[in-house]
């Protein structure tokens, strides 16, 4: 593919972006659609597919499918991993969640706070609760934004007060 052709691909892409905010889902789709029909290892392509599929439609199965086709051709996409790792989460995934998770920490430009609030997510839900305080106390160590500091806090204070129910 030479830089013409690339550039006419990120110009449909961030069309595509303008149409999902404009809430106008099928032009979108059509949209993301027409670039793989022409590359189909435009990555990002497949990431936005799986946020409509993810946030739209619920079709978590497919969703995930297109974060994990973004994950194998755009694996420096920063936005994939907190996406997937949102699917893999809703589906009980921990296994292949962990991995990403732990992926997604090298990666420049991924959220570190956001990841180790999904890894904190993750242990709350398998009942692993003193290393979910420790990943949201991570969380809150790697946050510059307030109300994720806020939120943060909460999810640990949730999490105490389920040790004080479940082993009082």
């Amino acid at each position: 593919m030479d830089a013409y052709q690339s550039l006419h691909y990120d110009e449909m892409f961030f069309e595509a972006d303008a149409l999902i905010a404009q809430g106008k889902i099928t032009e979108a789709i059509s949209t993301l659609e027409a670039i793989l029909a022409s590359d189909h290892s435009y990555g990002k392509a497949y990431n936005h597919l799986g946020w409509i599929y993810e946030t739209k439609y619920k079709d978590y199965t497919k969703a995930e499918e297109f974060y994990k086709k973004c994950y194998a051709y755009t694996p420096e996409y920063p936005a994939v991993y907190v996406n997937l790792a949102v699917v893999l989460s809703t589906l009980g995934k921990y296994e292949e969640l962990k991995r990403i998770l732990e992926k997604a920490l090298t990666v420049p430009g991924v959220e570190k706070s956001t990841v180790h609030n999904e890894f904190g997510i993750m242990h709350e839900l398998q009942g692993e609760y003193k290393l979910a305080i420790e990943s949201y106390k991570n969380a809150i160590r790697n946050s510059l934004n307030d109300n994720n500091v806020e939120t943060y806090r909460k999810s640990i204070q949730r999490v105490k007060t389920k040790m004080e129910v479940l082993f009082d």
